[in-house]
């Protein structure tokens, strides 16, 4: 049983959702910072944006984690949870991008007009929904997948994942091609980008039902047999959250570092891609409202999706490192490499290159935490328990980066490309991290 492989097609059906989860992701991720500079941010208050996002995904993945593991119904474990979190971002994707154009007044509150704050609403919404949706991605190939196939199936995941990156990030500059406005009126939101997350949107739930429909997860017998736990002993001596991450394997704390300068450093390409392009690469343009910004602004969904088309490549090259700490490193200082670079390049196609560097260390975010993790976790009861709490060593950096943003960018002088220098810094550092991380296939060997 536990030696059981799965067919491709199944590996496929089994991830293919989590292609439109990024496609709503990527441009969340690509479009944000632009929306909000729109809506009338100023440049040293972006990061503040991406605060509450991340915290309300630290406080809800464990729990999403801890109910699915005993959720057992006729939908399923996990897939109830996915389909919930799709269809509550398919609603928020309706709004998030036209808050500008809901006519609320201009009063100013706490320093933020009224459409920030619906847009910063929206924005904790879709961030917590899509978590919420693409969690359980993650927990079904440790459910469903044995140890041997465990690569194979978060390497498919991570494609799937890229090719949605792909699609999310090149929409906007799509329709502007086919003559959709990427222009609009001080405070608005061009119709490409509007456009774009309706179309995400669509795709979204559309491939989330397909994997829905075409999954069947197993009933509490098999898993327990699949998995080899005693439901007895199990059923004896539950463990509360704080408990099991007081018990978590040493792997959990060491990649979760690792983790830690990982996304610290995407959060701020996020952030400051925009800005940085537009200073850089089209003549120091700084109005939100010109076309010269906006113009940049597409091409941000260009190289990021140049990002998603090197991390679907280096993710094929992943598999060949004999040995995965190695793989992790050497794709971390290759991403630096290319984060430091953007801050000094000033020609938009030289740009693609840095960040098609970029994705190297995002193919090894994407696959190798997750392979490292559920090989040390096999044979736990409560492996989405402890996926939901590994979530806070993606989350926790980035509150912290968007919490110090501000600072961090006064600090480096205000020029938005030196945070993009910072972003290769933390890799490195990140990458050294990988050196006190310590494989393990089994969790009772920790």
């Amino acid at each position: 049983m536990k030696n059981r492989n799965l067919s491709n097609r199944q590996l496929f059906n089994l991830n293919f959702g989590y292609f439109g989860v990024q496609i709503a992701y990527a441009l969340q991720s690509a479009n944000i910072s632009r929306i909000f500079a729109t809506l009338g941010a100023d440049p040293h208050q972006l990061s503040f944006f991406w605060i509450l996002p991340p915290l309300m995904g630290m406080l809800v993945q464990p729990l999403i984690g801890k109910w699915s593991d005993r959720t057992w119904c006729r939908m399923g474990r996990r897939k109830p949870y996915l389909l919930v979190g799709a269809i509550i971002a398919v609603l928020v994707m309706a709004f998030l991008p036209n808050a500008g154009s809901l006519h609320f007044s201009t009063r100013v509150f706490l320093g933020l007009n009224m459409a920030m704050w619906f847009g910063l609403f929206s924005l904790i919404f879709l961030d917590t929904s899509i978590n919420v949706a693409m969690q359980p991605f993650k927990m079904m190939v440790g459910d469903m997948v044995n140890e041997q196939q465990k690569a194979k199936a978060y390497s498919i995941q991570s494609f799937l994942c890229n090719a949605g990156s792909l699609v999310g990030y090149l929409l906007p500059i799509f329709l502007t091609w086919i003559g959709i406005a990427n222009e609009a009126p001080e405070g608005m939101v061009p119709a490409s980008v509007v456009t774009s997350f309706y179309a995400g949107a669509v795709i979204l739930i559309a491939c989330v039902l397909y994997t829905f429909l075409n999954v069947k997860e197993m009933p509490p017998a098999e898993y327990a047999e699949f998995h080899g736990i005693d439901t007895a002993k199990a059923e004896e001596k539950k463990e509360g959250l704080f408990s099991l991450l007081f018990k978590a394997p040493k792997v959990f704390w060491t990649v979760g570092l690792v983790q830690f300068f990982c996304w610290a450093a995407f959060l701020y390409m996020w952030t400051y891609s925009n800005g940085t392009l537009a200073f850089n690469c089209w003549g120091g343009a700084t109005d939100t409202a010109s076309a010269a910004y906006q113009a940049a602004g597409n091409w941000v969904g260009v190289v990021f999706a140049v990002q998603a088309v090197g991390s679907i490549l280096w993710a094929l090259m992943l598999p060949r490192f004999k040995n995965l700490k190695t793989a992790y490193i050497v794709s971390l200082l290759i991403g630096a490499v290319g984060f430091i670079g953007v801050a000094f390049i000033h020609d938009k196609y030289l740009a693609c290159v840095a960040y098609f560097l970029i994705g190297t260390a995002w193919a090894a975010m994407l696959a190798l935490p997750f392979t490292l993790l559920t090989n040390a976790l096999e044979g736990n009861p409560y492996m989405g328990s402890y996926l939901g709490l590994f979530n806070g060593t993606i989350c926790l950096p980035q509150i912290v980066a968007a919490a110090t943003g501000g600072l961090v960018l006064r600090a480096v002088g205000g020029a938005q490309s030196s945070m993009l220098i910072m972003a290769g810094v933390y890799l490195i550092i990140g990458a050294a991290a990988v050196l006190l991380v310590k494989v393990k296939t089994k969790y009772n060997q920790q």
